[in-house]
């Protein structure tokens, strides 16, 4: 049992971290309905300048984190200053290979400022730290994602549901042109919400790298399993970015947990592959996902 438990807390946190990749690509989709494939790229970068700032420059963990998400936000403001806003109208396909073109040149910038070999992760704790409850050790770093995860979507819950600018943002989501015509200014809020999905980005990539206790530049390629996280939630639903982060995890640590009692008939590697099959299994009985918004055309 306390095998078992042990999983289930990793899984918990690891689903934490996808939770946290995830809310940056369903922010994005819900202010312009694009998928943003340099998302990954933008943790690679946050989480590199987290642990210069702090190896290098020798600054605390939290203004290190800062500096992060600063420098993350400055990125993508900036490309969607100079880049996305030019292509408000065009077709959804050349935006998607503009954010791929944006990911290509920050992993091949990351590479070119810090190399390609492993580097240490910036932590705020040690590996052992942390208490042990019944034989279950639960880790400090694994509770701070927790508790930052938890205090993000409360945070992000406010912003949406009680602000100015959140409503905005909202009102954008359900009906572009319908905003347009009550004076909403959509290159604002495209801004804001690149800017909150970059910051996002840093936060997730410094506890990803945490977890992986050091890093290099592939790291960025985990936001793919943020994918089936999305996907199987809902891409438009924030909630859903959460829920389906957390089922994934899970899946995905007790599938590894448990798989040499299967690996005989199943093969060695199958938790790889089984948030793709919870995802998909999700799918054929909720198109849109378990907290997407299911889309009605009239002709």
């Amino acid at each position: 049992m306390a095998y078992f438990l042990q999983i289930a807390f990793a899984g918990i946190a690891l689903g934490c971290i996808y939770a946290l990749i995830g809310l940056g690509f369903s922010i994005i989709f819900k202010a312009s309905e694009v998928i943003n494939f340099a998302q990954g790229e933008l943790l690679l970068v946050g989480a590199y300048v987290v642990s210069s700032a702090v190896f290098d420059w020798h600054l605390n963990f939290i203004v290190a984190v800062l500096a992060g998400v600063v420098v993350t936000v400055v990125i993508g403001l900036l490309f969607e200053r100079f880049v996305l806003q030019h292509m408000i109208g065009r077709p959804v396909f050349s935006i998607l290979m503009i954010t791929i073109g944006l990911g290509t040149i920050l992993h091949t910038s990351v590479i070119v400022i810090w190399g390609s070999n492993p580097i240490p992760a910036a932590a705020p704790f040690t590996i052992t730290s942390g208490f042990n409850i019944g034989g279950v050790h639960f880790g400090s770093n694994d509770l701070l994602t927790i508790f930052v995860t938890i205090m993000l979507c409360a945070i992000l819950f406010y912003f949406f549901q009680y602000t100015r600018y959140g409503l905005v943002m909202r009102a954008t989501a359900l009906d572009q042109e319908a905003a347009l015509a009550v004076g909403i200014n959509i290159r604002a809020v495209y801004a804001l919400a690149w800017g909150i999905a970059a910051a996002i980005a840093t936060i997730g990539g410094v506890f990803l790298a945490i977890g992986s206790y050091a890093m290099d530049p592939t790291l960025g390629g985990a936001a793919l399993l943020a994918f089936p996280a999305i996907i199987l939630g809902g891409v438009d639903s924030i909630t859903g970015a959460v829920v389906g982060g957390i089922i994934i995890g899970l899946v995905q640590d007790l599938t590894a947990g448990y798989e040499s009692h299967v690996a005989s008939f199943l093969g060695a590697g199958i938790h790889q592959i089984t948030p793709y099959l919870v995802m998909i299994l999700v799918l054929l009985i909720r198109p849109y996902g378990l907290f997407g918004t299911r889309k009605v055309e009239r002709i």
